[in-house]
């Protein structure tokens, strides 16, 4: 039973996140006081929904996957190569304004670390192997977003980096939901009660999924309403970078020779931005980039719109059976 409501969910899934996105914009447009109260609580459902996808990873393989110097080449060169090259294109739309570009900037060369994760693996994704990088990509987007902001739009954007956020991203969105999931992995393997929850871990993520999809939008939606006359500039760059990051990686995962596992995680990877831990960036600005935390935000709603599409349409363009 418990097989045929996975397949069940796994099925309408897409469907399901639209539908959480919708309740979510509805609840947050129609109550606008509920956005504060409900922020909050999006990071320990993030948590929540990042244990239970660790969960369903076998540690052996990410050891393993950490060894992959290929897949992590490309990983790199996607990220901190060709898509700050991207973004810089992109970028010169809002040029013409500090506040618009340090915006754009600060959420767009910044790689998810945390629900690309989820989102990969539910369009066959290679999960351990995108797990087993993202302390690398976690250190390397520290080290490098002074230097690419400092490149585009000088002192102001170096000023923007706070080494903080990151620190506290990774521990409570990958750190202590990995460690959870080993032990529970480890408890499996000798308590039949463990051994039921870990077997439910993929039953559960769909509706976690929808609850932090529905928590982000509402806690965000009517504050971007607000400013939406300031903000109407930035939806063409954060629209228009999904299918552009999306050609680069599955183009540069396709020359790389990766297998369709990988292919479909290096997408992923390429389109998904880090908006939640450079949101505490973004809200320490100096006043007069007031805006630059809706920015982020806006980014984060255009994403999340079309991650569930990607999950329906990256199986389908990225097969084969091309091999390493």
């Amino acid at each position: 039973m418990m097989r045929t409501l996975a397949s069940a969910v796994e099925r309408h899934q897409v469907a399901l996140f639209l539908l959480a996105l919708a309740v979510g914009a509805v609840v947050g447009l129609a109550v606008p006081r509920v956005g504060p109260v409900l922020a909050p609580a999006a990071t320990p459902v993030l948590g929540v929904l990042l244990f239970l996808t660790f969960l369903g990873v076998p540690f052996a393989a990410v050891r393993a996957a950490g060894r992959d110097m290929r897949f992590l080449g490309v990983v790199l060169v996607v990220n901190f190569v060709l898509v700050p090259v991207v973004v810089f294109g992109l970028s010169r739309w809002v040029a013409h304004d500090d506040v618009l570009v340090v915006g754009v900037l600060l959420v767009l060369l910044t790689p998810c670390v945390d629900y690309v994760i989820v989102f990969a693996g539910l369009a066959g994704g290679a999960r351990e192997r995108l797990l087993a990088v993202t302390p690398v990509l976690m250190v390397l987007q520290l080290a490098l977003l002074p230097v690419y902001l400092g490149l585009m739009v000088g002192g102001a954007g170096i000023a923007a980096v706070d080494p903080v956020p990151f620190a506290e991203a990774f521990v409570f969105l990958i750190v202590l939901p990995l460690g959870h999931a080993v032990v529970v992995q480890a408890l499996a393997r000798r308590m039949r009660a463990a051994e039921r929850f870990a077997a439910g871990a993929p039953v559960a993520m769909v509706p976690v999924m929808m609850l932090t999809l529905g928590l982000v939008v509402a806690s965000q939606i009517a504050a971007v309403g607000s400013a939406a006359r300031e903000l109407v500039a930035v939806v063409p760059v954060f629209v228009a970078f999904v299918p552009i990051a999306a050609v680069v990686g599955a183009a540069a995962a396709r020359l790389a020779r990766l297998d369709v596992p990988s292919r479909r995680t290096i997408v992923f990877s390429g389109v998904t931005r880090n908006s939640l831990v450079v949101l505490p960036l973004a809200l320490a600005l100096p006043e007069r980039f007031g805006l630059v935390p809706l920015i982020v935000v806006t980014q984060t709603l255009v994403e999340l719109i079309a991650m569930p599409l990607l999950v329906a349409v990256v199986p389908r363009v990225v097969r084969g059976t091309q091999r390493r």
